[in-house]
């Protein structure tokens, strides 16, 4: 009975590992998680000089106004 049980066991076990990703399946994973997080950094960087391209903008457009009001109070 105990070898019955060990020899099932060891089937069990070769079955639970048969069943896992192969080694392309892996690579192929990996390589799909690297492509997401290239993806994700790249809209991040997109969003953050989108955010510093408006801050310069306003910026730029703030300081004319306040030449322009400036040159109107010296009138």
């Amino acid at each position: 009975m105990k070898k019955l049980l060990g020899l099932l066991a060891i089937a069990g076990t070769l079955a639970v590992v048969a069943c896992g990703p192969s080694a392309e399946e892996k690579a192929e994973k990996a390589r799909q998680d690297s492509i997401r997080v290239a993806d994700s950094l790249a809209k991040e960087q997109f969003k953050a000089d989108s955010v510093a391209a408006a801050q310069a903008a306003t910026s730029a457009n703030a300081d004319s106004t306040a030449k322009a009001d400036s040159t109107k109070a010296k009138k």
